[in-house]
C-alpha cells in the first residue's frame, strides 16, 4: 500500500532543489511496508532513478529509494588502481564532464571493447582520484532535459559508496558488471573487488547481472548470492564470441537453454520484447512463451527497461498528440504497460522511475487484499 510517508518521499524527490539531497526522515518506508518489500515483484531503479536525475549518481540513486525502489542498479566498472564506479560505460565522455577538463585531453584514445572501436576517456586510464574531480552529467539531454539542471553536481560515485547507500536506507543493490572479458584482458578483473564489497558489508539483498556467461559461472562457485543472466533482443554474449561459439541469446532462451542458465544463474533479465514482442509498427504482438519456460526452471523473470517516456515505450502504449514537438518524450501509459507485463508473471521490473513501478505494485497489492 502507498503510505503517507513514501508519498511525501516521492513529492520530496520530484520537488526538490538542485541540491537533489533526500530527506531521510520522509522517505522510509513504514515498519509494515517495510516487511513486505522484497518480495516478487520487485522494482529496481534502473542506474538509480534515471527518469529524474542523472544516472549512475548518489542524487539518482536516492532519488530512487525515496520513490520506492526494492533494489538500486550500478553498472560496475573498473579505475586504474582497480576501484569499481558506477558508470553505465568504461567510456564516460557522455556521462561526465572530461572532454571539457583540458588536463585529461592526451588520455583520449580509440580502445576495442566487446570487438567493436570505441574512442573517448576510459574509467580504466585514470585512478579513482583523477575520477574524483569530474562531474556527473545528463547522458541524454534531448529526451530528458530537466535532468541537465543537476549537471555539475555529482561526483562519480564508487560501488563502495553505493553500497553503504542502500545499506543505510534498508534497499538491495543489483550490481552488472560491465564488460567483464574486456576488464580481465586489461587485468582488472571485476569478480574480486565486487565480492570483497558485499562480503565486508555481509549485505544479503543483492542480485548480480552480466551479460556474459563465464563470469557468472566464475560467481557461482564463489558466492551464494543470486545471479541473473542478463538477455538482450539479438546478438550473443561477448565471451561465446570471443570463444569462437556460434550460439546467440536465442539459443540461451529455448527450454534447453534455459536449462543451461539455471546449472549456474537464479534468474533472467530479459528485453520486454523477449516477453512481449513488437512488430514493425511498434505495436505489441502476442507474448511468448519465456516467463512460463523459465519459471519451470524455476529461474525469475526480470524486465528491462520501463521508461517513461512515448518514445521508449510500445506504440500501444503513448499518450498525447503524435504531431506534439515534444510527444517523444512525453510521459505515455507506463503504468499500464508495466501492468500487462506483470500479468504475464514476472517477478520483477527495471524502471527508469521507481515511483511508476512502485505504484503499479502497490495497487496491485491493494486490488489483491480487498
Amino acid at each position: 500500500m502507498m503510505t503517507r510517508r513514501w508519498v511525501a518521499g516521492a513529492l520530496a524527490v520530484l520537488m526538490g532543489g538542485l541540491g537533489g539531497t533526500v530527506a531521510v526522515v520522509l522517505t522510509q518506508p513504514d515498519p509494515a511496508e517495510a516487511a513486505g518489500r522484497g518480495h516478487s515483484p520487485v522494482v529496481i531503479g534502473h542506474r538509480g532513478a534515471s527518469a529524474h536525475r542523472p544516472e549512475h549518481t548518489l542524487l539518482s540513486y536516492e532519488a530512487a529509494i525515496a520513490l520506492g525502489a526494492d533494489y538500486i542498479e550500478p553498472d560496475l566498472v573498473s579505475t586504474k588502481d582497480h576501484v569499481l564506479v558506477a558508470r553505465h560505460e568504461n567510456e564516460i565522455s557522455g556521462t561526465t564532464d572530461v572532454a571539457a577538463r583540458p588536463e585529461f585531453a592526451g588520455r583520449r584514445t580509440t580502445k576495442t571493447i566487446d570487438g567493436r572501436p570505441v574512442t573517448g576517456w576510459f574509467t580504466e586510464d585514470f585512478t579513482l582520484a583523477e575520477l574524483k574531480t569530474l562531474r556527473a552529467k545528463e547522458r541524454v539531454p534531448d529526451l530528458r532535459p530537466d535532468n541537465a539542471a543537476f549537471d555539475g553536481l555529482a561526483e562519480i560515485p564508487t560501488f563502495e559508496e553505493v553500497v553503504r547507500l542502500a545499506e543505510r536506507l534498508g534497499v538491495g543493490v543489483y550490481p552488472e558488471t560491465k564488460h567483464p572479458t574486456y576488464f580481465d584482458s586489461v587485468g582488472l578483473s571485476l569478480e574480486e573487488p565486487l565480492l570483497e564489497v558485499l562480503n565486508a558489508h555481509r549485505l544479503r539483498k543483492v542480485f548480480i547481472q552480466s551479460f556474459e556467461t563465464a563470469n557468472l559461472r566464475d560467481l557461482r562457485a564463489k558466492t551464494r548470492l543470486p545471479l541473473i543472466q542478463l538477455v538482450t533482443w539479438g546478438g550473443a554474449p561477448y565471451d561465446w564470441v570471443a570463444a569462437g561459439d556460434p550460439r546467440t541469446y536465442d539459443d540461451m532462451v529455448t527450454p534447453e537453454g534455459l536449462r543451461e542458465v539455471a546449472s549456474y544463474a537464479d534468474g533472467v533479465g530479459v528485453d520486454t520484447r523477449r516477453v512481449v514482442p513488437v512488430g514493425p509498427d511498434g505495436r505489441l504482438l502476442e507474448p511468448t512463451t519465456l516467463v512460463a519456460d523459465a519459471h519451470r526452471r524455476r529461474l525469475q523473470v526480470h524486465v528491462w527497461t520501463v521508461r517513461n517516456e512515448n518514445s521508449q515505450l510500445p506504440a500501444d502504449h503513448r499518450l498525447g498528440n503524435p504531431a506534439s514537438p515534444v510527444y517523444p518524450r512525453a510521459t505515455g501509459d507506463v503504468m499500464g504497460w508495466l501492468d500487462r507485463l506483470l500479468d504475464l508473471g514476472v517477478d520483477g521490473a527495471f524502471c527508469d522511475d521507481p515511483g511508476m513501478g512502485r505504484a503499479v505494485v502497490a495497487r496491485r497489492a491493494a486490488r489483491a487484499g480487498a
